[in-house]
């Protein structure tokens, strides 16, 4: 397969991996839309930041999160002495999650300084409502529109930085899970694959685009299936359909 037609999925197979790639789907929009001066990408910044603290109202993240960056540390601290371990790269590692561990626990609660500024409530509500952004909705979002693109660019990046302890927290937990696993070659017959996992928690799929199909994945930790849909109505799915899956 070439790098260039190949289509990269991830499927959480816990609620709380679930809830983890949401938040960096959502950081990532933010991120992008941000560096953009197009006036049209701030609608995603806005939506974008307004649906993750709709995520941090409901769950209790930073606990979750901390938790669990703690745990991975505990682990990696017990490979320190495995032969063949670069222990060089493994302290380098340890040191930032606990770095990282130490920031999301003595930091506020995530977002608040967010729920509390004074423009970004004023524009929350109407987001919610289909086609609320609309200057004669929000004329106070339409004059921030037409600010300079350098006072636009700082406010953004200071609402980036109130969540600095969550990005930092999440990058680390979701790089050292996804490279729990390398990918293999399977193959799916008549577009259905199951498999028997071992407290697994994360899938990762890459499927060559010209195949014309998508992944459609149910099951949990320990076992799961996949069928893989045509993307055109009526088109056939290959017999013996090749695809390379990392379970993590």
């Amino acid at each position: 397969m070439q790098t260039s037609q190949i289509t990269r999925y991830e499927h959480p197979l816990t609620e709380k991996v679930r809830i983890y790639l949401r938040l960096d789907y959502l950081l990532r929009q933010m991120q992008h839309s941000s560096n953009q001066n197009d006036p049209w990408q701030y609608k995603i910044f806005f939506n974008a930041l307004f649906d993750l603290l709709e995520i941090l109202d409901q769950v209790q993240v930073k606990t979750d999160l901390a938790k669990d960056i703690d745990k991975q540390r505990q682990q990696l601290k017990s490979w320190l002495n495995i032969d063949g371990v670069d222990e060089y790269a493994l302290q380098q590692m340890i040191d930032a999650m606990e770095q990282a561990h130490k920031a999301l626990i003595s930091s506020p609660r995530l977002g608040q300084s967010l729920r509390e500024d004074r423009f970004l409530s004023s524009i929350k509500q109407r987001f919610s409502i289909p086609g609320g952004s609309c200057c004669f909705d929000l004329p106070s979002l339409h004059h921030w529109l037409h600010l300079p693109n350098e006072e636009k660019q700082s406010a953004m990046k200071a609402w980036l930085g109130e969540l600095d302890e969550l990005q930092d927290a999440l990058n680390l937990w979701l790089k050292l899970i996804r490279e729990t696993a390398q990918y293999k070659t399977h193959h799916a017959r008549n577009g259905f694959f199951q498999y028997d996992a071992e407290d697994a928690c994360l899938l990762r799929l890459e499927i060559c685009a010209k195949d014309g199909v998508y992944p459609m994945i149910s099951g949990h930790r320990n076992r799961f299936a996949i069928r893989f849909s045509p993307f055109t109505e009526g088109e056939p799915v290959a017999s013996d359909l090749e695809f390379k899956l990392a379970i993590c």
